[in-house]
């Protein structure tokens, strides 16, 4: 019988080396690696790919409306904090995610994973959805017109961007207060961007965040198919662990050469060192509280209608079957 071949569809991690490179072979089975620049829309029934990367937030609200066309692994492709998240002008006033109440704030897709874990900072400072004016629109003129809102939108209270102009023109231009982003902008880190984090010490809130709560949060799942699974059982969890050892393998290397920049080893320092010894670990039950978190805040934040346990979102991993 020939070698089951999983095509995947995954953002360009630097963990997937190894695994793009050759350095790690499958056993029992072959990968292919497409690297994306966005995640595939709806990877169910994409002809192209076998399983990927996935929004945890669109996936768990699948789960919530009895969608079942993807098996959603508890592997966290992508993890990160969000107080970075936060931008605002260098001139701005505001230094507090608490400060932001009444203001105006910009906002890159309105169901998205990070942007729902932002909120959530916002909701822990006392800043509900309705204590602030939100417009959801393209970071850059670089990036595409579309729908942000996704049917989440109300008037008077989350908006479209008006004329569709770009958040950071409207942030510059005094029309916003401040803006969630998943990524920094082109030259956002040079010193005359006019641009900084809301939070000028956001470590230190992240430190504070990570030893309140115990986890780095979630953003992005692994999901596969569901016949794949139902024909090879035993591939979901393989996958999984192959490409924890890519990870393993790289950060190894990374250790190693660490003088692409001048400070990446205190960064891997502060991480091995600050950081629960669990925070990068996949699995169900090592990320229960955080799933549970999340689903608490998808309620909350009114993008689900019913809340949902963990065991609901991943029923499979949770029953040991992967």
């Amino acid at each position: 019988m020939s070698k089951p071949i999983v095509r995947l569809a995954v953002r360009d991690w630097d963990y997937f080396t190894p695994l793009a490179l050759g350095d790690l072979k499958a056993e029992g089975f072959d990968v292919i690696l497409d690297r994306v620049g966005t995640l595939v829309d709806n990877l169910a029934v994409s002809p192209d790919y076998d399983g990927g990367e996935v929004s945890f937030s669109r996936y768990a609200q699948g789960r919530a409306r009895g969608d079942v066309s993807l098996l959603g692994l508890p592997h966290f492709l992508m993890r990160g904090f969000r107080q970075r998240c936060i931008i605002t002008t260098a001139d701005s006033p505001l230094t507090t995610p608490a400060q932001l109440k009444g203001k105006r704030i910009g906002v890159t897709g309105w169901q998205d994973s990070g942007n729902t874990w932002t909120r959530a900072v916002l909701r822990e400072a006392g800043v509900e959805i309705d204590d602030a004016y939100w417009f959801a629109g393209r970071l850059t003129a670089d990036h595409p017109v579309t729908d942000r809102l996704a049917g989440f939108g109300r008037p008077g209270r989350i908006e479209a961007a008006p004329e569709e102009r770009p958040l950071l023109d409207l942030l510059k231009a005094g029309e916003l207060d401040a803006v969630f982003t998943p990524f920094m902008p082109e030259g956002f880190f040079l010193p005359q961007s006019g641009l900084r984090q809301l939070q000028p010490d956001f470590y230190q809130a992240e430190r504070d965040y990570v030893q309140r709560v115990g986890y780095v949060p979630g953003i992005h799942i692994l999901a596969l198919k569901p016949a794949l699974a139902e024909q090879y059982p035993w591939l979901p969890q393989a996958l999984s662990e192959l490409i924890d050892r890519s990870a393993r393998l790289w950060l190894k290397k990374r250790e190693k050469y660490a003088d692409t920049t001048p400070w990446l080893l205190d960064d891997l320092r502060r991480t091995a060192q600050e950081l629960p010894a669990s925070w990068n670990e996949n699995g169900f039950e090592v990320n229960k509280k955080m799933i549970a978190d999340f689903a608490r805040e998808l309620y909350q934040q009114g993008l689900t209608t019913t809340s949902l346990t963990p065991e609901a979102i991943f029923p499979a991993a949770s029953k040991g079957e992967l």
